[in-house]
């Protein structure tokens, strides 16, 4: 299909803040050093992040993922992903004579340490989040006694605690801000007692992020948000799009996966990108639409961001010396995955 002819009609609203999120810059940065520092191959456990682009140039690198920690073989390093692990993922690379990297955002950290706390304390803690989520699975981890999963205000009814004075809500931190916060409504419905965490638990990034899809969603005829679809907080923008007044919204990881039938009766056109996507597939995907006729751009700001973290601290030693000690000390190296 030909390009469409330029036309001074056609406009995109370009969300700000949109892509990499600290965590995400964090992780990515942390197997970049790795492998530099250690060179190849660095094991990562699960994606070190929900994007397809950032995996294959990673793997490209020596990066190896692998969905089990079984599966790397003693005596190496490996790293855990932006989401979290639970305590038994710590134990089992413990158990295969890992040296580890910690990857995880401080932000989840933070989920993390509360779930500790409540549970210390007795409390039933209700988590929100998605079934099978990375996160999800390594936040319930760190005290399964005590936590169970709320997945959306559907779930709300069948929930059951032990005292309705002693819970309180967590979550994962990659939720649609409002479809959280109507699920807490229809929580402490239940539970007038529920306690709040002592801070937002949904991050910095994914609000604000939500909060430019909203602005522009009222005037925009379509939204294009570049994502993996295993991407939790991709696909809350696509929601929120809709939920806004988007026409119609996508999620797409490449601009070479664009429809051009979406832009029939089209004049205005979002784009934003997850936390997760590096800004190279954001402006292969505005390139796409110029050649279109949508060459004219506004930024759509809904907040300042500036904050970052530090690298893992693990990154300061010498891991790979640390791994032939583990082995060492452990009687050889055995076979791969023991």
């Amino acid at each position: 299909m030909g390009c469409m002819t330029a036309s001074p009609g056609r406009r995109v609203l370009l969300a700000a803040p949109r892509g990499y999120c600290a965590g995400v810059d964090r992780a990515v940065i942390a197997v970049e050093k790795a492998l530099e520092q250690y060179g190849a191959p660095v094991y990562v456990r699960h994606e070190i992040v929900h994007n397809k682009y950032v995996v294959q140039t990673l793997e490209k690198k020596g990066a190896v993922f692998v969905e089990r920690t079984e599966e790397v073989p003693p005596g190496n390093i490996v790293m855990f992903s932006a989401h979290g692990v639970a305590p038994t993922v710590h134990e089992e690379a413990r158990q295969g004579r890992l040296a580890t990297i910690d990857a995880t955002c401080p932000l989840v950290t933070k989920v993390h340490k509360e779930a500790i706390r409540y549970a210390n304390e007795d409390y039933d803690i209700l988590l929100i989040g998605h079934e099978g989520h990375e996160e999800v699975i390594g936040t319930s981890g760190e005290a399964p006694d005590h936590i169970q999963l709320v997945d959306g205000p559907g779930d709300v009814e069948k929930v059951e605690v032990r005292d309705p004075s002693k819970v309180v809500w967590l979550s994962q931190t990659t939720l649609s801000v409002d479809e959280t916060m109507e699920t807490v409504d229809a929580l402490k419905t239940k539970f007038p007692g529920l306690v709040s965490p002592p801070s937002d638990d949904i991050c910095y990034a994914t609000q604000n992020r939500q909060l430019a899809v909203k602005q522009m969603g009222a005037e925009a005829d379509l939204v294009i948000v570049v994502g993996s679809r295993n991407s939790s907080n991709s696909k809350r923008l696509v929601e929120v799009a809709k939920l806004a007044g988007a026409r119609e919204a996508y999620l797409v990881d490449f601009a070479r996966e664009i429809d051009e039938a979406w832009l029939e009766g089209v004049t205005t056109v979002g784009v934003t990108s997850g936390a997760s996507v590096p800004e190279v597939l954001v402006e292969e995907v505005l390139a796409w639409l110029a050649e279109r006729g949508f060459e004219d751009v506004e930024i759509v700001k809904a907040a300042e961001e500036s904050i970052t973290f530090s690298l893992p601290k693990e990154l300061r030693r010498d891991l790979r010396e640390e791994a032939a000690a583990l082995v060492a000390e452990r009687g050889g190296a055995g076979p791969a995955g023991a």
